[in-house]
């Protein structure tokens, strides 16, 4: 994307307020050319469970931002507004949600530990959806009222899946990159 991995774009934008930076994904060697600590899912097989999983387990740390490697214009001022929540309300989840029933849970801050439990048991029951654990933990959803003014384009949830997806993206970095550098 605009000559760069996809995932380089998410890590540029995030790293400047991550304290710890850590990719988890099914196959390490894959992403070896990135300057970032990568691991594999500590429990295999369980897609983006597996991986929210891994990512609480490992981090050091007691509040734990997820962001989806397919997301090049992720926002860390919603990132930031999420955290801040978290520290406040002593709440485990702040999670955008993009429309009444879709959450956000790739673009979201999580509180460690209650996560790390609640996540595991929907592991052990088989449960394969993301956002299957919320009801197990205290969660601060962040509608659209909350994160437009952060994002009023609303490009932090737009992810690349398909070739289409890919050239969209690439138009709006051109623009952005023009607006940016216009006088």
């Amino acid at each position: 994307l605009s000559g760069q991995p996809l995932i380089q774009h998410v890590i540029d934008r995030v790293k400047h307020i991550a304290i710890e930076l850590f990719i988890v994904c099914n196959n390490s060697s894959e992403f070896e050319f990135l300057d970032v600590n990568i691991t594999n899912d500590s429990i295999s097989g369980k897609g983006a469970l597996g991986g929210l999983f891994t990512a609480m387990d490992i981090s050091s740390n007691e509040y734990v931002a997820v962001v989806a490697c397919d997301l090049p214009f992720v926002s860390t001022k919603i990132l930031l507004y999420c955290l801040d929540l978290l520290i406040q309300s002593g709440a485990d989840a702040a999670i955008p949600k993009t429309s009444d029933d879709y959450f956000e849970p790739l673009h979201a801050v999580y509180r460690r530990e209650p996560c790390k439990k609640a996540i595991f048991q929907a592991i052990m029951q088989n449960k394969r959806r993301a956002i299957s654990w919320l009801p197990q933990v205290n969660v601060i959803e962040i509608n659209s009222d909350l994160w437009r003014d952060l994002d009023p384009s609303g490009l932090a949830f737009f992810n690349v899946n398909t070739m289409e997806d890919f050239m969209e993206a690439e138009k709006t970095i051109q623009k952005l990159f023009k607006q940016n550098n216009s006088v």
